[in-house]
């Protein structure tokens, strides 16, 4: 009782302080407003209730990575059941071709995974994108996965490996990695629709897939989610010399290539995957997780230059904001103002 009083007490001062009002009777300009978190981040509501939380901050999207095991679970059906009745959309972003294509097919079928620079058959990343039998196991499985669990908005993400590298064979080497990644989403979102008649699938650009395709163009319903990784999140990405330290690629070049990719998908549907929040990445992705620093200013400049391109759904990161941490630092008033203001950010501000 007293950690559900604490909690509590943590979410009406975030809600005073981020001058939340609720008011939910106009359209706000971002139609998707996420947060992607780990089920270690929402299981225990009783130290952070993150149903409450972003119903609060007019958050309508929670994206939840976790095992199988875990989603037979009665603590994740009432998870489920609680997003539902509080009209919070749940997704599942994540990387997924290690298991749409196991690793251990290998043995039997080379031909399916990818060719190195050397000319060798490997199964470290991905797949081959001109095998036709690999594409219709990936396939299969995503389908199969999609129902067994549907997202509630309708929107899938079967991230091709992180950091993966692309196929060397003679029909793949010269398709960039996004042309490589397009064979294979394209295949999925097919067997997507056969039982999801309004189904879209994420395309990540992100690391090697930065660049635009150049040969393969996304099938209906395929999206582009633009994830720009190695920023810096103190400054804002409108100062295009700004980079991070350690890091050689610019705002700027982000800029350039978010705008290079909407030439090929539409900005209606496309989406924003960022980090401002993501405590796992300020923690090293190593726990007890490092306190975050918010910069609210660098936020709402970012959403107005996402904004002003079209784009129109956000999600962001708040990987390890958990029981742990409320009862470490307390403040959690970031939620609310990442909410706040994307809930009330308005066209006319991007003009």
């Amino acid at each position: 009782m007293k950690n559900i009083l604490r909690t509590g007490a943590i979410v009406l001062a975030a809600l005073a302080a981020a001058g939340c009002c609720g008011n939910r009777g106009s359209q706000p300009y971002f139609t998707t407003r996420g947060i992607v978190l780990s089920w270690d981040d929402v299981k225990d509501p009783a130290r952070i209730d993150w149903v409450a939380m972003a119903d609060s901050a007019n958050v309508n999207t929670l994206s939840i990575y976790c095992g199988e095991a875990t989603k037979q679970t009665p603590e994740y059906r009432d998870f489920l059941d609680r997003c539902a009745r509080n009209g919070i959309y749940v997704e599942y972003q994540e990387h997924a071709m290690a298991e749409l294509l196991p690793r251990a097919l290998y043995d039997g079928h080379p031909e399916y995974f990818r060719m190195d620079e050397q000319g060798n058959r490997v199964n470290d990343y991905n797949c081959c994108p001109s095998s036709a039998e690999a594409l219709e196991i990936i396939a299969a499985n995503a389908k199969a996965r999609a129902e067994r669990y549907p997202p509630t908005n309708h929107k899938y993400y079967f991230w091709l490996d992180d950091g993966g590298k692309r196929c060397f064979c003679d029909k793949c080497r010269n398709l960039n990695d996004s042309d490589q990644a397009l064979l294979i989403e394209n295949r999925i979102m097919a067997a997507l629709r056969e039982v999801d008649d309004k189904a879209m699938l994420a395309h990540l650009s992100y690391q090697n897939t930065l660049e635009p395709p150049s040969t393969v163009k996304p099938a209906e319903g395929v999206f582009l989610e633009f994830a720009p990784f190695f920023r810096t999140w103190d400054r804002p990405l409108c100062e295009r010399d700004a980079r991070r330290e350690g890091m050689q690629i610019t705002h700027g070049e982000y800029i350039d290539a978010l705008e290079a990719n909407l030439k090929v998908f539409p900005a209606a549907t496309a989406q924003v995957l960022e980090y401002w929040m993501d405590i796992s990445l300020v923690s090293d992705w190593k726990k007890p997780a490092k306190r975050l620093t918010w910069h609210g200013d660098v936020f709402r400049s970012d959403i107005d230059t996402y904004a002003r391109l079209g784009i129109r759904s956000i999600t962001a990161y708040a990987v390890y904001l958990d029981g742990d941490y409320v009862e470490t630092y307390g403040d959690v008033s970031f939620v609310y103002d990442y909410g706040k203001a994307l809930y009330e950010y308005r066209a006319a501000e991007s003009n």
